[in-house]
């Protein structure tokens, strides 16, 4: 569970002090003399008076760790007390949000508004230094803000948010508690034959979350559906055979979410072994990481494990060099190896050369990397290779000269179960990494009860 009342009372404290540091310095270097944070709109279905879920921005939420209240702002000025003007109309066509009152509250001038309109009645008269970061709105041009969404400004905070504050961190451990309940309940919801949009039900429960409440929608995919890397289905109807489910899913607390995927073996010993295989593979990877550390040399070592891996199970029929030379083992890993997290699944920052901006390359061949910085303590990464069995790029490789160093037989064995990842969360330190996700799991699953699975998960 997270820390006490008490003790994230002091942790926000002091995350706050190192946001208005942070903030100070950016404002100071752009030229402006405050912000103006907003939650974001409630946004509308088109032609419709439906809406779509609202998702908090996240320049908002890392100051006030609200996540469900459109059109609520925080005003900052260096060096003075944030003010929230909370969102609170009088509604009888949907129940207004509560007054927060929580471990962060104190730390906040907060003031009710009726109408996003009413929140220029709370801030300064002369807003022409104060630049303002979210979506337009109608009225926002009448306020006189002097710019909004500043490039500039938008990157120094950017690159700054991938190190984490010790409040932040706490938020993600217990993020990764809920995603680890969620993954158990899942489990055993797939191995007593449930159906992937069951196997859902089943994780909300137990992380007790709604789905719009989650960091992004869960991949549950069955037999061959792992070969989809961004998996959407959730088909309701259970299947009349059980090979495999990979399940990607996260939870989220306090505005910060947990990433984790596991992929399982239902009777396949073979498949189980591979898996097992795998695991292993992903925690050397895991022990690899630390402050100073390249992440694209993480994600080229991934591709050499992954290749020697593949030579291995008698998937490929060359060595790890040249299946890495020729292109082979992005026929099998097509994705990047991870991604920063925090704030947002794919935190932003992930490229940038500098808190002036600029972009490190990805290295060649490598288009879909998310991450190219070196490590420094503080940031939280995902670690999640994987090996897929896609019918586009088997397809594309078996028409070109990558074909005659994969064995076909063998791939064709193994398309039923579409794939293999394991996904954990790292927080960097310089002597190494905390593995957020392996710990959740340790401390909440039973695993006598996951005994009839092929099932890795720490």
């Amino acid at each position: 569970m997270v820390d006490s009342t008490q003790q994230l009372e002091s942790l926000f404290a002091a995350h706050l002090d190192v946001l208005q540091r942070r903030y100070a310095s950016a404002l100071a270097a752009s030229g402006y003399s405050g912000v103006l944070l907003y939650s974001g709109p409630i946004p509308y279905i088109f032609t419709d008076d439906n809406t779509y879920p609202f998702k908090v921005h996240p320049s908002f939420k890392v100051w006030a760790p609200i996540t469900d209240v459109p059109d609520s702002f925080v005003y900052l000025e260096p060096g003075k007390r944030p003010l929230l003007l909370f969102h609170s109309p009088t509604d009888y066509w949907y129940k207004p949000a509560s007054v927060p009152e929580a471990y962060w509250t104190k730390a906040f001038d907060v003031r009710l508004i009726e109408h996003r309109a009413e929140a220029r009645e709370h801030l300064p008269k002369d807003l022409s230094r104060v630049v303002y970061l979210g979506e337009p709105f109608e009225e926002l041009s009448q306020w006189n803000l002097c710019v909004k969404n500043p490039s500039a400004l938008v990157l120094r905070l950017n690159y700054a948010r991938a190190r984490k504050t010790p409040y932040e961190l706490a938020c993600m451990r217990e993020a990764s508690r809920k995603g680890a309940l969620g993954h158990t309940a899942a489990a055993r919801a797939f191995e007593s034959g449930a159906s992937e949009f069951e196997i859902q039900l089943a994780y909300l429960a137990a992380c007790g979350q709604r789905e719009q409440e989650l960091p992004y929608n869960a991949i549950i995919a069955l037999n061959e559906g792992g070969s989809v890397l961004h998996y959407q289905i959730l088909e309701k109807k259970r299947p009349h055979v059980r090979h495999s489910m990979l399940i990607d899913a996260g939870a989220e607390f306090g505005g910060y979410a947990s990433d984790i995927t596991r992929t399982y073996s239902y009777a396949d010993a073979d498949f189980a072994t591979l898996v097992s295989k795998f695991d292993e593979l992903q925690q050397s990877l895991c022990s690899s990481v630390h402050a100073g550390v390249d992440w694209r040399d993480v994600h080229l070592s991934a591709h050499h494990h992954i290749a020697e891996l593949l030579q291995e199970a008698d998937i490929t029929l060359c060595d790890a060099d040249e299946a890495v030379d020729t292109g082979v083992s992005s026929v099998f890993m097509p994705h990047g190896i991870g991604h920063l997290l925090g704030l947002q699944v794919h935190d932003v920052g992930g490229l940038q050369k500098s808190a002036e901006g600029g972009e490190i390359p990805r290295p060649e061949g490598h288009p879909f990397l998310r991450l190219t910085r070196v490590l420094e303590e503080g940031f939280v990464v995902t670690m999640e290779p994987g090996i897929y069995f896609i019918d586009q790029l088997l397809n594309a490789a078996k028409a070109d000269s990558r074909g005659s160093r994969i064995n076909w037989p063998r791939v064709e064995g193994l398309r039923k179960f579409g794939g293999i990842r394991i996904e954990d969360n790292l927080a960097i330190s310089v002597a190494g990494c905390e593995n957020l996700t392996r710990e959740a799991f340790q401390a909440t699953t039973n695993t006598r009860s996951l005994e009839s699975l092929s099932y890795v998960c720490g």
